[in-house]
C-alpha cells in the first residue's frame, strides 16, 4: 500500500511566494541560474543552484553546499520562509495552456522506495546522486518535489478536486511563460484521514521525475540511520502526487561533446549504414519535437542535428516485445552512443549530456552550432503506460528516458529533516 504523510511546510507567504518561487535546480545552467538570482536576489535558486553563486568554487566543493546551508536559514531567520503551524497536506495547481493539472502535496517513505511500493523507472546519475544527497544532508530538508504517479480510475483524483478550497490559494506564481501555479493547504482532519485512506487502498505509485532526489533521501536517511542521528522525519521525503492519466510526456534530448575517430561526414555515413537517414529540411525550432516524416508504428525514430541541419533516423523494431530494447532511446544507445561512439555508461559518461524535452528545438541547435557540442539527437516521447509496465516489471530504462510535464517550482513548499544533522 502506498503510504503518505502530512507534513508542517516552510513556505513563503502569498506577497513573497512571487519572488521566491525558482524553476528546479536541474532545468537550467549554472549560468541561467546565476542570471536569474542576479536579478532577483530573493530567487530560491541560491539554495538549490549555490554554485551558481559561488562561480569561482569548483561544483562538488563542500563550500557549496554550507553556503546552500547559510542561504535557506537565512531565509527562515528573516522571515521570508514561515512553517505551517499544524502538519497539512497541500494541493498543488497548475495552469498551462489550455491544461489543468492538479497534485498532492505529501510526504512519502524512504522504505517504501527501498522495498520497490515506489517503483522506479530509470537508474541515477552519480553526480547528481551524490549531488543531491549532499545538499539534501546540508540543508537538512527536502527543497525540491519528487514527481509521483499513482494509478487512479477516479475516486483519488475526483476527490481531490472537490476538495480544492474555493478561496485564495496560499500562493499564486505566474511564471514569464505565462504558467499560472497555486498552492492550497488542507487542514480538515477528516480529509486528511480520508486522503490517507485512499491512498493507503493503492498497491504502488511510480516515480516520474526526480529520480535523483529520492534516492538521495534514501541515501540521507541510510547515513543518519548509520550515525545515529536518525529521526522519523529522516525517513520521509517530500513528493507530489499526480493521477496517472493527469500528466504529459516529452523525450528527452540527447548532446555529444566529440565524434571521436568520426568527421561529421564519416559518422554521417557510418550512421547510414545502420539507419535509414533521410535529411528532414527546415523545422519549426520553436516547438519540443520533431514531427516524424512517417508514421512510427513498428519503427524506431529518432532525429539528429549535425553541421547545421537535421535528419531523421529510422529502423525497424526488433522486438516488440522487448519493452526496454524497444524504446527509441535503448537503439540510440545500443548502435549509435555505444556502438559508434564508445559511450558505454550514459550515467557518468562526460562526453554525453542531456535536455529536457520541453526546451524548444532552438536550444538543441545553439549548443551545437556554438561548438560545446557536436551532435543533438532529439528523442519521441514514451508512454504512461509503457513507464507504468516497465517499472512493474522490476525493469529501467535508460537514464533520462522521459520528460514529465508539469514541471513545478521549488520554493513554495518545502519539507525539513530531523534535528540531528544540523551544523
Amino acid at each position: 500500500m502506498v503510504k503518505i504523510y502530512r507534513f508542517s511546510g516552510l513556505r513563503p507567504g502569498r506577497q513573497d511566494a512571487p519572488k521566491i518561487a525558482a524553476v528546479p535546480y536541474d532545468v537550467v545552467t549554472a549560468d541561467e541560474a546565476a542570471e536569474i538570482i542576479e536579478n532577483n536576489p530573493l530567487s530560491f535558486l541560491k539554495v538549490s543552484r549555490t554554485d551558481a553563486v559561488l562561480r569561482d568554487i569548483p561544483s562538488d566543493d563542500e563550500r557549496i553546499y554550507t553556503a546552500a546551508r547559510d542561504a535557506f536559514r537565512e531565509m527562515e531567520e528573516e522571515g521570508s520562509l514561515k512553517r505551517d503551524e499544524s502538519p497539512s497536506l497541500y494541493l498543488y495547481r497548475v495552469k498551462q495552456g489550455g491544461s489543468l493539472y492538479l497534485g498532492l502535496v505529501a510526504c512519502m517513505d524512504v522504505d517504501d522506495y527501498v522495498s520497490d511500493v515506489i517503483k522506479k523507472h530509470e537508474h541515477t546519475r552519480y553526480d547528481k546522486e551524490r549531488d543531491r544527497t549532499r545538499h539534501i544532508a546540508a540543508t537538512n530538508a527536502n527543497t525540491g518535489l519528487v514527481v509521483i504517479l499513482y494509478p487512479d480510475e477516479g475516486d483519488i483524483f475526483g476527490y481531490i478536486e472537490s476538495i480544492l478550497p474555493e478561496g485564495e490559494p496560499e500562493a499564486v506564481v505566474k511564471t514569464e511563460q505565462g504558467n499560472v501555479h497555486e498552492l492550497f493547504r488542507i487542514t480538515d482532519t477528516v480529509r486528511l484521514a480520508h486522503i490517507e485512506d485512499l491512498f493507503s487502498r493503492v498497491p504502488a505509485s511510480y516515480i516520474a521525475d526526480g529520480h535523483h532526489r529520492a534516492k538521495s533521501a534514501v541515501l540521507v536517511a541510510e547515513e543518519r540511520r548509520k550515525n545515529g542521528t536518525y529521526t522519523p522525519e529522516d525517513g520521509r521525503f517530500m513528493a507530489i502526487l499526480f493521477a496517472h492519466n493527469r500528466v504529459r510526456i516529452h523525450g528527452y534530448s540527447r548532446l555529444v561533446t566529440d565524434l571521436g575517430d568520426y568527421t561529421p561526414e564519416s559518422f554521417l555515413a557510418a550512421l547510414q549504414e545502420r539507419f535509414e537517414v533521410r535529411p528532414y529540411g527546415e523545422i519549426d525550432d520553436t516547438v519540443f519535437r520533431v514531427p516524424p516524416l512517417r508514421d512510427a508504428a513498428g519503427v524506431h525514430v529518432f532525429h539528429m542535428y549535425l553541421g547545421g541541419a537535421w535528419y531523421e533516423c529510422t529502423c525497424p523494431v526488433e522486438n516488440p516485445d522487448d519493452l526496454i530494447g524497444s524504446l527509441d532511446v535503448s537503439v540510440l544507445q545500443k548502435q549509435v552512443l555505444e556502438g559508434m561512439l564508445g559511450i558505454t555508461d550514459p550515467r557518468g559518461d562526460p562526453r554525453l549530456q542531456y535536455l529536457g524535452g520541453a526546451r524548444p528545438l532552438a536550444d538543441l541547435e545553439e549548443r551545437v552550432d556554438s561548438g560545446e557540442f557536436i551532435v543533438a539527437f532529439s528523442m519521441q516521447p514514451v508512454s504512461v503506460g509503457t513507464v507504468m509496465e516497465i517499472a512493474d516489471d522490476g525493469m529501467v530504462m535508460p537514464p533520462k528516458s522521459t520528460w514529465f510535464e508539469p514541471k513545478l517550482l521549488s520554493g513554495l513548499v518545502i519539507h525539513t529533516l530531523g534535528e540531528g544533522e544540523q551544523k
